[in-house]
C-alpha cells in the first residue's frame, strides 16, 4: 500500500539507512531481493579485546618532490588538486642567533615586518588591501635559527600572488610607521615579562640549561629595540634574504612542471647578493646541580627538572624517545602523570620531554604545576620515577604501548599534501635529508627494534640524578615549609645548592640582585 509505504518510509531510514531501503526497491517501485546481512562479529568484553588487521602504508619519498632550482633554492613541490588553494611558504637560513649583542631583536622586528611593511611598490596599507582583495594569507618571521615567509592564495591568482610574494622577499619597504608601531608593541609586551610565572620559568629554565652567555638567552631590551632603525632592517634582510638561503616548501592545485617554471621565475635576477651564515653556536654550559627557586606570588608553584639532553642523531635517539615516553611523554600511560595526577592528585598535568636538538643538545625536562606546599612532595615522585626508570627494566606491556603509539600515529605526519611538502622542506633545511635521506621510510623499523634493555640503557645515560637541577617558580614561604602530611622537603634534593634567584628587570634583562643561598630555616617568616 503505497500510503502504509510512506508512512513508516522515516522510521524504516531511521532504523536500517537509505541503502537497504533502495536495495529494497527497483525503479518501478516493486520489491527486489534483498541481500543477505553478513552476520554481525561478537562484541567484545572489553576495548582492549578488539582486533584489527594491521596497517599497511609506505610514507612518500622525498626524492620525488625534490626539486634544485636553477636560481639557487632547493624546492619541495607537491601537487594537491583536492582544493583550489596553493601554499608556498620560503624557509630562510637566517635567525636570532646572527644578531650583534647590541641589536637584540632586529632579527625578530625585521621578521615580522617583512610581511606587515609594505613593498618598494605598495604601501603597507595598500599591500594589505591588495592581500585582503585577493582573501590571500601572508606571514612572515625570523624565530631562533629560521626565518619563513609563507603564502597562501586560490589557485586562479597565484601569478599575482607569487609576484607579491617576491616583492616581500627582495624590495621590502619597513615603512617607518609600521617600525614605529611594532616597536611600541614589544616595549609594552616587555613591561610584562614578570607578569606570568610560566614565562619567568620558561627564561630561567633557559638560563639553567644553557648557560647566561649563550645566544638563545640574550633576549630583547628597551635600549636595544629604541636603538634599531630602518636602515638596521635593510642591512639585516640584504645579508641574508638571498635564494642560495631559501628552502621552499609548495603544494596546492597546480600541475607540477608548470609550477617548478614558475618558481624558476620567482627567484630569478635577485637584485642584491647577500652570503652563507655562520654555523648555529653551540658553546651551551648546563647549570651546577641544585635547587633554584624564584619567589612568586601565585597560587600554583611551577617545578621543572632539568638534566642534560641529546641531539637527534644520536645513536640512542629512538630508546631515548621510548624511554621519555614511558616515564612522563605518553600523557595518561606514563608513569610520572599517572603517579603526580592519577594516584595523588597533586597536579592537573604532569609529564616529561626529551627533544633531540638539531644543533645541539636540548634538555630532558619533567614539569608540573602544583599548590606551593606540595612542590617538594610532588618533586619527590617525579625523583623516585626517575630513579625506577633506571635501575627496573619497564614491562613488556609499556614497551608494547609506547612503541605502538609512535608507530600507529605515523601516518599522521603525512596526513595532508601541505605537511609533506613542509616536513620534506625542514629535513632539508636542517641537514637530515643529506645525512640521512631513508629516515622516514626507516623510522618504524627502527622503533620496532627498540629493546626493554635499549630503554634502560637509555635512562641509565640520559637520567644522571647526579646532575640534576630543580627550578620551582612560586611563593618560596609555603614552598620551604612544604606538606605537613608528607615530610620530603625542597632543600634535601640539593643541600650543597639551594639558591633563590632573583626576578630580572623587565626593560633589562639583568638580574635584581644577586642569587642568594637558602638555608634549612629559610621557610620562617
Amino acid at each position: 500500500c503505497p500510503v502504509k509505504l510512506f508512512v513508516r518510509l522515516p522510521s524504516f531510514v531511521a532504523a536500517f539507512g537509505l541503502g537497504a531501503l533502495l536495495a529494497g526497491l527497483d525503479v518501478t517501485g516493486a520489491r527486489a531481493q534483498t541481500p543477505a546481512i553478513p552476520p554481525a562479529q561478537p562484541i567484545p568484553d572489553w576495548p582492549e579485546q578488539l582486533t584489527f588487521p594491521p596497517l599497511r602504508y609506505e610514507p612518500p619519498a622525498p626524492a620525488d618532490f625534490r626539486v634544485p632550482l636553477r636560481s639557487g633554492p632547493i624546492a619541495y613541490v607537491v601537487p594537491d588538486r583536492d582544493l583550489p588553494l596553493v601554499n608556498v611558504a620560503v624557509l630562510v637560513r637566517v635567525g636570532e642567533y646572527l644578531e650583534r649583542t647590541d641589536q637584540a631583536g632586529l632579527a625578530s622586528l625585521t621578521g615580522y615586518l617583512l610581511a606587515r611593511g609594505g613593498t618598494r611598490s605598495h604601501t603597507a596599507e595598500a599591500l594589505e588591501e591588495r592581500l585582503a582583495f585577493l582573501a590571500a594569507v601572508l606571514n612572515s618571521g625570523i624565530g631562533d635559527t629560521q626565518g619563513s615567509v609563507s603564502l597562501n592564495l586560490l589557485s586562479k591568482d597565484v601569478d599575482e600572488g607569487l609576484t607579491l610574494l617576491r616583492e616581500v622577499l627582495a624590495t621590502p619597504r619597513f615603512q617607518a610607521d609600521k617600525i614605529a608601531l611594532r616597536k611600541q608593541q614589544i616595549l609594552q609586551a616587555m613591561q610584562q615579562r614578570n607578569d606570568d610565572s610560566g614565562a619567568i620559568e620558561q627564561r630561567e629554565a633557559g638560563f639553567l640549561a644553557f648557560g647566561e652567555g649563550f645566544w638563545l638567552n640574550r633576549y630583547a631590551t628597551a635600549a636595544s629595540v629604541e636603538r634599531l632603525t630602518a636602515a638596521d632592517l635593510h642591512a639585516f634582510h640584504q645579508q641574508w634574504f638571498t635564494p642560495s638561503n631559501f628552502i621552499v616548501a609548495a603544494s596546492g592545485d597546480f600541475e607540477r612542471d608548470a609550477f617548478v617554471a614558475k618558481l624558476e621565475q620567482l627567484f630569478a635576477d635577485w637584485p642584491f647578493s647577500g652570503g652563507p651564515p655562520p654555523p648555529v653556536p653551540t658553546n651551551t654550559t648546563f647549570a651546577p646541580p641544585g635547587v633554584y627557586l624564584v619567589d612568586k606570588d601565585v597560587n600554583q608553584a611551577r617545578v621543572s627538572v632539568l638534566l642534560p639532553g641529546i641531539r637527534r642523531d644520536d645513536p640512542d635517539y629512538f630508546a631515548c624517545i621510548v624511554m621519555n615516553d614511558i616515564l612522563g611523554g605518553g600523557g595518561f600511560t606514563s608513569r610520572i602523570m599517572n603517579r603526580v595526577r592519577s594516584e595523588e592528585g597533586l597536579a592537573y598535568a604532569a609529564g616529561s620531554g626529551l627533544p633531540g636538538g638539531v644543533y645541539y643538545p636540548l634538555t630532558f625536562t619533567a614539569a608540573f604545576q602544583t599548590k606551593p606546599r606540595t612542590v617538594a612532595y610532588a618533586t619527590s615522585i617525579v625523583l623516585d620515577e626517575l630513579r625506577r626508570m633506571i635501575v627496573e627494566s619497564v614491562t613488556e606491556a609499556e614497551l608494547h604501548t609506547a612503541k605502538r603509539g609512535f608507530i600507529d600515529r605515523f601516518p599522521r605526519t603525512f596526513a595532508s599534501k601541505a605537511q609533506v611538502a613542509g616536513l620534506f622542506a625542514q629535513e632539508e633545511f636542517t641537514g637530515r635529508y643529506a645525512r640521512d635521506p631513508a629516515f622516514w621510510q626507516q623510522f618504524r623499523a627502527r622503533m620496532e627494534a627498540v629493546t626493554q634493555a635499549d630503554v634502560q640503557r637509555a635512562a641509565q645515560r640520559v637520567l644522571q640524578t647526579n646532575q640534576l637541577v630543580i627550578l620551582t617558580v612560586g611563593q618560596k614561604t609555603n614552598i620551604l615549609q612544604g606538606h605537613p602530611n608528607h615530610p620530603v622537603r625542597l632543600q634535601d634534593f640539593a643541600p650543597q645548592r639551594f639558591l633563590e634567584l632573583p626576578l630580572r628587570d623587565p626593560l633589562t634583562m639583568q638580574p635584581l640582585g644577586a642569587p642568594k643561598p637558602m638555608t634549612s630555616d629559610a621557610a620562617s617568616p
